[in-house]
């Protein structure tokens, strides 16, 4: 697959905007792990090969295990996650799928009892961010591959 084309080159502006957002979310006080499964999430839903060999990368340097990597696709049916990862998981799905799902009241209900006010929001801010991210990945054939993580560099250095 060859990329069409490289949208923070050509929009340096854009690419910073959701740069920023993405510094808000990364630091907005969620758990860093949790953070990465819903990029996984989102990413297999939208399909971004991308952002999908990123976030398997940044979630092993903190420290995520294969096995929930490779069972996240079945979280439903798996005993390896939280409550409240699941429903985080279960948000993700919503939000990202939101032509389809219409965010149903019931799993508002459900992901209310696991996150406060701001963490929802915040929560709901990472999901909007990484489907930016696969959309943009998505539509401009990103190569995965070349990523590799610093995080846990990064979190021996207190960043």
């Amino acid at each position: 697959m060859e990329p069409r084309l490289n949208p923070y080159k050509l929009a340096p502006k854009a690419y910073e905007a959701v740069l920023a957002l993405q510094k808000y979310v990364d630091g907005c006080g969620l758990e860093p792990l949790l953070l990465e499964l819903v990029k996984m999430r989102a990413s297999q839903i939208n399909g971004c090969a991308y952002c999908l060999d990123m976030h398997s990368k940044d979630a092993r340097a903190l420290g995520e295990t294969e096995q929930r990597l490779y069972l996240l696709n079945a979280w439903r049916e798996s005993p390896f996650y939280t409550e409240r990862e699941r429903a985080a998981l279960e948000w993700t799905e919503s939000v990202t799928l939101v032509s389809e799902s219409e965010v149903p009241d019931d799993v508002y209900e459900r992901v209310k009892q696991e996150f406060l006010p701001e963490e929802l929001v915040n929560l709901t801010m990472a999901i909007v961010t990484i489907n930016t991210w696969n959309r943009l990945s998505v539509a401009f054939r990103a190569v995965p591959g070349a990523y590799k993580s610093n995080l846990h560099q990064q979190l021996k250095q207190g960043a």
